[in-house]
């Protein structure tokens, strides 16, 4: 168990005595708040406060890092008030503690929806002050190691968790020796299979292994100094967890790890790393194609180092990593190695940091996308990423995530260049957005001020930050057509009514309507929206409600009115179906209504406009609300392709499924599905999904159809 006395003496050389004073303080105020209280190992519950204040001081953090460490949990498991505890050392310590505490008091129920509650607590812990999660990573830490004396389903329940969040956001803030911890803790309870049989591969090589890494260490040591290059020599075995991924996510043996064994060498400059490289590669011969120069080019958590793999003289391989002194510093803590030397500038460091430009856009993206399994799934993708580095033609180098399209690079380089992108250019050769990009290529995007997003886009990104930036920009479409179509129907209730001009102003009608109404409405465009989404029905018990200072009376259709209506030809509707998908007005399913057939508009709660056609079994049977129906009409530049369904009967003979084919290829519509039955008498069913241009298209299909002599009956379904 380590003492306070251990924590003192780690860190006096570099802390003012009023520091340390404050830290005292702080350890007195939890140990009396602790007293009598003991963990499930056994042990007093201050050693977990300890164990992880004396991990934020190997990372030499700031003094209210540490002393939020030593009481991090006194709101939670003690009865120590908010209040008491800023009386006593202030607001910033106070917020810190409390930050931390928010992010454990998770008691969803869905495994699913209680992962998506700790991370947006981690997330908004972390954009107010990023030292809460510094705390909760040294925390998480400790627990694991106590992990034993939990419950089996407990342990796999927090190790689980760590794998999918603590130790990625470790990576993401380029702390390697915090996440190599977090992984390792976890690996045994997560997959113990596994992590055993990782063992048996390992243990039986760890002393031969360690006994080479020792001689090319010497061997090293004396190429620089008779060099004259400057260098500490470092060995590592590659780690259990780090060997299990690193076989999954390749699918190799264990005998193609070649970085089982790493040496890493600290120089005291960019300049001697490069020239060690170049001794190194003098002496021993090395594998190409796993040269990665992560100092001329960074990963996206700003790790920098030279990774090289030599072939010794045994013909084994090993990885070589050169780095600077202050390099190796950032890939052990990441950020908070800034921390202890920018204190009273802290905020700067989360506005400015280019590792936490993910942890910004994580923000946006939980304002935008409310839906746990979603989110998760964005978040993700986002925080174990593998990098792929691509070029702009400038020769600007951009980092993406393994498997991002060229749409993707479009939005990296600028939302408007992703919305208005109309092509590109990967190494000189046109190409479609959706391609996938390779590590090297040289990527052009064209635009154009003409071109607009669709939803088919959403199917081509991966990266959060393309994804964000589609959505709201649909969003917004759908919102100004919601508008407008609210507004139309709108005008056309209240035409139905004899209403005095003056409580039709908008300002009158506002006023009217946010007394009426439970929604949200800052603006009158609001509550058009609202109906044009489906979340308010226009009837006349509504009209009532919102004119309740006047009586509601319906106008009187005349007889006249009513011939005029059927002998003169009715003007086209206001509403028009403009395309098959990525519209507020969407195709019904039940009915698949296809350009050129009768339609009506209904609205559907949520959705706006759902299309049927007139034919569909829940128009005539009367099962859906009239109040709801409202008349659209197809717009004449739309083209397709709709979806057909026909339903075939007819003689069980040899080639009619051949004939069908034939005449339909012939016919110009295609197939996408097809299912047959055959009977005991001889007879067949066969249902076919197609794809047309319009209704005329369908009709002579069927037309031609019925002509084979095998066929009884042709029908849409």
């Amino acid at each position: 168990m380590i003492r306070f006395d251990d924590i003192l003496e780690k860190i006096s050389s570099s802390y003012e005595e009023k520091d340390i004073t404050l830290l005292k303080k702080a350890y007195v105020f939890a140990a009396q708040a602790h007293k009598g209280q003991i963990r499930r190992s056994g042990e007093p519950y201050l050693s977990h406060s300890l164990e992880v204040t004396n991990m934020l001081a190997d990372m030499k953090l700031d003094k209210t890092t540490l002393a939020a460490g030593l009481l991090h949990d006194v709101l939670e498991d003690t009865e120590v008030t908010s209040l008491e505890l800023q009386q006593e050392f202030g607001k910033e310590i106070t917020h810190l503690v409390e930050g931390t505490t928010k992010i454990s008091r998770v008691q969803e129920s869905s495994p699913e929806t209680r992962q998506a509650e700790s991370i947006r607590k981690i997330i908004l812990a972390m954009t107010d002050d990023l030292r809460v999660i510094f705390i909760k990573l040294a925390d998480r830490i400790h627990n694991l190691k106590t992990l034993k004396f939990l419950p089996e389903d407990k342990q796999k329940q927090i190790a689980k968790e760590t794998l999918e969040i603590y130790a990625p956001i470790a990576n993401r803030l380029g702390m390697g020796r915090i996440k190599a911890e977090l992984e390792d803790l976890s690996f045994r309870y997560v997959d113990p299979e596994n992590f055993f049989q990782i063992s048996s591969l390992v243990e039986p090589l760890r002393k031969r292994a360690e006994r080479e890494l020792k001689k090319i260490k010497k061997s090293l040591v004396d190429l620089m100094k008779e060099n004259k290059t400057p260098a500490e020599i470092q060995y590592r075995l590659k780690r259990h967890y780090s060997i299990h991924n690193k076989m999954n996510r390749q699918n190799i043996d264990f005998e193609q790890v070649y970085d089982f064994m790493a040496l890493r060498l600290i120089s005291n400059s960019v300049k001697n790393c490069y020239s060690a490289l170049g001794i190194i590669h003098q002496k021993w011969p090395h594998l190409p194609h796993r040269f990665r120069d992560f100092i001329a080019m960074p990963k996206l958590n700003l790790y920098q180092a030279l990774h090289t793999t030599i072939i010794t003289e045994k013909k084994q391989t090993i990885e070589i990593q050169i780095r600077t002194h202050d390099m190796h510093n950032l890939a052990k803590n990441g950020i908070a190695a800034h921390w202890k030397y920018k204190e009273a500038d802290s905020r700067s460091i989360m506005k400015e940091d280019k590792r936490l430009l993910w942890l910004r856009e994580m923000v946006d993206l939980y304002k935008e996308q409310k839906n746990p399994r979603q989110f998760l799934k964005s978040l993700k993708t986002d925080l174990i990423p593998e990098e792929v580095y691509v070029f702009t033609p400038k020769g600007k180098v951009i980092t993406l995530p393994l498997g991002a399209s060229a749409l993707d690079f479009a939005f990296k380089i600028h939302s408007e260049i992703g919305l208005h992108a109309t092509g590109v250019k990967i190494n000189g050769r046109i190409a479609p957005l959706k391609k996938i990009l390779k590590p090297g290529d040289i990527v052009e995007i064209m635009t154009s001020p003409e071109k607009k997003p669709s939803r088919e886009w959403l199917n081509i990104t991966s990266t959060s930050t393309a994804r964000h930036h589609l959505k709201h920009w649909l969003n917004l479409q759908d919102k100004i057509k919601n508008i407008t179509l609210g507004k139309k129907l709108w005008e056309k209730e209240l035409k139905k009514y004899s209403l005095s001009p003056e409580l039709l102003t908008e300002e009158n009608l506002f006023s009217n309507l946010r007394m009426v109404t439970t929604f949200r409405m800052k603006k009158i465009e609001d509550f058009y929206a609202l109906i044009g989404f489906g979340k308010i029905v226009l009837n006349k018990k509504l009209m009532e409600k919102i004119f309740a200072t006047e009586k509601v009376v319906q106008k009187k259709v005349t007889l006249l009115k009513k011939v005029v209506t059927k002998v003169t030809k009715k003007p086209e509707p206001a509403i028009q179906v403009q395309d098959s998908g990525g519209s507020i007005l969407a195709l019904a399913k039940c009915c698949s209504p296809i350009k050129g057939e009768p339609i009506i508009g209904y609205i559907t709660s949520g959705k706006g406009v759902t299309v049927h056609s007139l034919r569909c079994p829940l128009i005539l049977k009367e099962i859906l609300d009239t109040q709801r129906m409202v008349e659209v009409s197809w717009d004449k530049s739309t083209e397709g392709p709709f979806k057909g369904n026909l339903l075939i009967k007819g003689a069980d003979s040899p080639g009619v499924l051949a004939k069908l084919t034939s005449v339909i290829a012939q016919s110009d519509g295609n197939i996408t599905k097809a299912e047959v039955v055959t009977f005991a008498d001889k007879k067949a069913q066969i249902k076919l999904s197609l794809t047309i241009r319009n209704i005329n298209h369908l009709e002579t299909i069927v037309k031609k159809i019925s002509r084979i002599k095998e066929i009884s009956s042709v029908e849409r379904v």
